[in-house]
């Protein structure tokens, strides 16, 4: 992993000389070229490569340098024997390099100057710098830390924090070179979302005795050398603020790459090539950028009447299922032959990392080939495929951690279900992401967690989604992927449909699709129905289905007679048939006495599908009548 971030970084050129970290600086002290202060001038999000002397800086005598705290480069003394053992250190910092680096006495002329000093202290508390600050100084324009003569400087003054005894050598685990290693290893920044440190978390981290070997001290039980730890902290720096370096150059291109964040944890990917945002199947996927957030698919512009909503949500479902498919048209060209032009050998790592209490966890590492990792992700998009709501498209595609929200139990007006994630899916989410990458079965627990969310739902429906009374879109994909999977890796290949199939060969699946045959002409029969056969039933239909769909049978009859409609009745009474003739004596047609887990996914699916192939024939008649009426009208006209 760590010779991975090192090659990360050697090949997009993150690195910094040794004993230079980019940090943020927040406001300047600007002198004239002949060292005249002139005022002081904040910044917002300016970052430039800094001297870092580590672990050392967090002591009580010692601070970095050229770039500190605010508090620690304009202390001012209140009283004669009030010192400060930090601002002593960086003004000495200044007084040893004058010699080589001139500018650096006009700095520490500022500094001894105590009434110029206190001029700077309250411009500076003027413009709001807090005293955590960091803060740095800038003459005749440029920043000092950029001034070509500070680094040649700093390159020798850095050696007096390092210990050159020769028994001290040992062989860095990243490079394989001998090196004078790490006591202690810099921190790395960005895991704060996910449990870091706001000052940054330790990769390497030896400070417990039980983490020691053969009597060796800190870093020394895994030695690396600081010049090679820089290229990985920059590489871990850059991938977590969304692998910034890893895409190629376009000045015209406006693309903000995010590392994601699943469950508490910072999701992380790479490639040994450099290649497109288009061609970044990982990105494709878990980030599309059409995408419904946590808002429900079916909500509309509340001022559209409801035909106007329909159509323009089936004209945007169907762009972007148009838009998915060539994105996977894309993939599998690349694969066949090359169009993409990223190398076949070309290899993918995943990192999944945490914070905890000042240290880096790395909840898992995976590598493997990119045209491997096509194939896996393309199987993924095609075993998620489900209707939509009204059975005319494929349901739209969205974010992992739209997905996984989905797995959470349900609380209604639930405003932090990603503070709950990170408790709740911490175990699973891991499993989940690899089970994707390598097409791979998911675990049992996503089938158990997506059906309590469908049953949770179906009991108590949500008075504000009007499709509330069918299972939930996201978490039939969950249980459609988990079977297919789960037959997959068993060699017994199941063709599980997007849509309502009638030849399908499983009972539990069309006991779903009789139960929602049922409930629909209960809701067209009695609209006003406090309690419905969903609420009532479902949970002990989806478990015993032969104690229940004989009372559904007989209750439906009565339904059906307080329907006036005729026609609508020959409807219904031809979709029962259609259903109910799968059943017999035959095996594997029986109806069921109890479902397992399995099929009780079979049943959520089946009666999900059945309510959009009701709600898709209900459009079509619609439609069709709407045309013959305008056909009619038009023929009137006419004559």
């Amino acid at each position: 992993m760590l010779k991975a971030l090192y090659d990360y970084g050697i090949h997009n050129h993150l690195t910094l000389p040794p004993g230079l970290i980019k940090k943020q600086i927040r406001g300047y002290i600007v002198l004239s070229k002949d060292g005249e202060y002139l005022t002081v001038e904040k910044c917002e999000n300016e970052t430039q490569p800094c001297p870092d002397i580590g672990s050392l800086a967090n002591g009580k005598d010692k601070c970095n340098v050229l770039a500190e705290k605010s508090s620690v480069i304009l202390f001012v003394p209140e009283k004669e024997e009030d010192r400060s053992a930090k601002n002593e250190f960086f003004k000495k910092a200044l007084a040893d390099g004058a010699e080589e680096v001139p500018e650096f006495s006009l700095c520490l002329k500022v500094l001894e100057d105590e009434q110029t000093l206190r001029a700077i202290q309250a411009e500076a508390n003027q413009r709001k710098i807090k005293g955590i600050d960091r803060i740095s100084f800038k003459i005749d324009g440029q920043p000092i830390v950029l001034n070509p003569l500070v680094q040649h400087w700093w390159e020798q003054y850095r050696l007096q924090f390092t210990k050159l005894d020769g028994s001290d050598f040992a062989r860095c685990i990243i490079t394989g070179e001998q090196t004078v290693p790490l006591a202690t290893v810099p921190t790395v920044n960005g895991l704060q979302l996910v449990g870091g440190h706001a000052r940054g978390d330790a990769l390497i981290c030896f400070d417990k005795s039980a983490f020691c070997s053969y009597n060796l001290k800190q870093a020394a039980n895994a030695p690396v050398s600081e010049e090679a730890f820089a290229v990985v902290k920059a590489a871990l720096d850059d991938l977590l603020a969304g692998s910034i370096a890893m895409y190629k150059r376009d000045k015209d291109r406006k693309f903000n790459p995010t590392a994601p964040v699943f469950a508490g944890m910072k999701f992380v990917h790479w490639y040994d090539c450099q290649v497109e945002p288009t061609e970044d199947p990982i990105s494709l996927v878990f980030n599309p950028e059409d995408f419904s957030d946590f808002a429900d698919e079916e909500d509309e512009d509340e001022a559209l009447d409801e035909e106007m909503q329909e159509a323009l949500y089936e004209e945007e479902q169907r762009a972007k299922a148009q838009q998915v498919k060539r994105n996977a048209d894309d993939l599998i060209k690349s694969i066949q032959d090359g169009g993409k032009q990223v190398p076949l050998n070309c290899r993918y790592h995943i990192l999944l990392l945490s914070g905890a209490n000042g240290r880096v966890m790395v909840r898992r590492y995976e590598n493997g080939n990119y045209a491997d990792l096509q194939k896996n992700l393309i199987q993924w998009e095609d075993d998620l495929k489900m209707c939509n709501d009204i059975g005319t498209e494929v349901m739209r595609p969205c974010k992992l951690t739209v997905r996984l929200i989905r797995l959470l139990a349900r609380q209604k007006n639930d405003r932090k279900p990603l503070e709950r994630m990170k408790k709740e899916l911490a175990g699973l989410a891991p499993s989940i992401v690899m089970a994707i990458m390598n097409g791979t079965s998911l675990p049992n627990e996503v089938a158990v967690k997506a059906l309590a969310t469908i049953r949770s739902e179906m009991l108590d429906p949500d008075e504000n989604n009007k499709f509330s009374y069918m299972p939930n879109g996201i978490c039939c994909q969950w249980l459609k992927v988990w079977l297919l999977r789960r037959k997959r890796m068993k060699n017994e290949e199941v063709k599980l449909m997007a849509y309502y199939d009638p030849e399908f060969e499983n009972a539990a699946y069309h006991c779903g699709a009789l139960v929602a045959v049922y409930a629909d002409i209960q809701h067209k029969a009695m609209p006003d129905v406090k309690a419905s056969i969903v609420q009532r039933y479902y949970a002990s239909a989806s478990r015993t289905p032969a104690m229940v769909l004989g009372r559904l049978a007989v209750m439906s009859q009565h339904h059906l007679e307080k329907i006036e409609n005729e026609g609508l009745v020959r409807i219904y009474e031809e979709r029962l048939n259609q259903v109910s003739t799968f059943f017999g004596k035959e095996k594997g047609h029986e109806l069921p006495r109890t479902l397992d887990l399995e099929q009780q996914s079979y049943f959520a699916i089946g009666y999900r599908q059945m309510c959009a192939k009701i709600n898709a024939d209900r459009r079509a008649a619609a439609a069709a009548k709407k045309e013959k009426e305008q056909s009619e009208i038009k023929t009137i006209e006419e004559e």
